[in-house]
């Protein structure tokens, strides 16, 4: 389907540029980081800020609240608050998924096979209502509503997914990071030499590179005993904060995940 120009505005928002970045190699070097301080800050604010697993999940979902106000009223993509948006996320979906297994004691393949099927019924009516699930076009109040609801339960989904393979497999920290990093490669080899489709390939890498980045955090702070290197949840999540803080200045700076705008005659399906 390739709407007519102008055709994409009135009801579902006026035209606008592309709200999120494109997709390069910075894209996932800070996606996977963002996991990753996702599932150690998660780790961290349970254990130190005395709330208790629901107080802390209420805290950061308001803090993820405020974030996407300012992330929705934005014209343009902005690096700064998008990858704040995804690194909060990654936090709440993280804690969506503890609260369930660990305040209300639902078994993971339960929680994994919920959050599979919300995350389809998102697409499904993502697709229905836009005749198109591509991220390039993110550039409506509709289209980025339903990217970032598919974006917190890729997190949830791929939390509780990780955590059910890594409790049912047991491999440890690296070598599941490592499993997952395979599993990431086989679907671009399958993308890029096979064919698969762009947007499926692209949200199966978003769900698995959930499990590497928690792997590799726990891996880093994880005591040695539980077969970590034992930095810490607070070093950890500060060393990947601050790789994250000086990857999204260079972005901001050099625009360099920033796509050139489009005519709006130029929208595929």
């Amino acid at each position: 389907m390739v709407p007519q120009a102008g055709q994409h505005s009135g009801s579902r928002g006026q035209l606008r540029s592309n709200k999120v970045p494109e997709v390069t190699v910075y894209f996932w070097i800070i996606k996977v980081l963002c996991t990753t301080v996702g599932e150690t800050a998660a780790d961290l604010l349970n254990e130190k800020a005395g709330l208790g697993l629901t107080g802390v999940s209420v805290l950061m979902s308001a803090l993820l609240g405020v974030v996407l106000v300012v992330q929705f009223r934005s014209s343009a993509y902005r690096p700064g608050v998008y990858w704040s948006a995804v690194a909060l996320i990654s936090v709440v979906g993280t804690l969506i998924s503890d609260n369930l297994t660990d305040n209300m004691g639902v078994p993971l393949e339960a929680s994994t096979t919920v959050f599979a099927i919300v995350l389809a019924v998102v697409f499904a009516v993502w697709h229905r209502r836009e005749r198109t699930l591509s991220i390039h076009h993110i550039d409506t109040t509709s289209r980025e509503s339903f990217y970032w609801l598919a974006v917190l339960f890729t997190f949830a989904l791929g939390t509780a997914a990780g955590d059910l393979v890594s409790e049912r497999i047991d491999l440890g920290y690296w070598l599941s990071a490592v499993l997952f990093a395979m599993a990431i490669a086989a679907v671009a080899i399958a993308h890029f030499a096979l064919d698969l489709d762009a947007v499926l390939s692209f949200w199966i890498a978003y769900i698995l590179t959930r499990p590497l980045g928690a792997s590799i955090g726990d891996y880093l702070s994880q005591p040695t005993s539980n077969g970590g290197l034992d930095l810490g949840a607070v070093v950890t999540s500060a060393l990947f904060l601050a790789v994250i803080l000086g990857l999204v200045t260079y972005l901001s700076v050099t625009r360099r995940d920033v796509a050139e705008p489009e005519h709006p005659s130029g929208y595929a399906a």
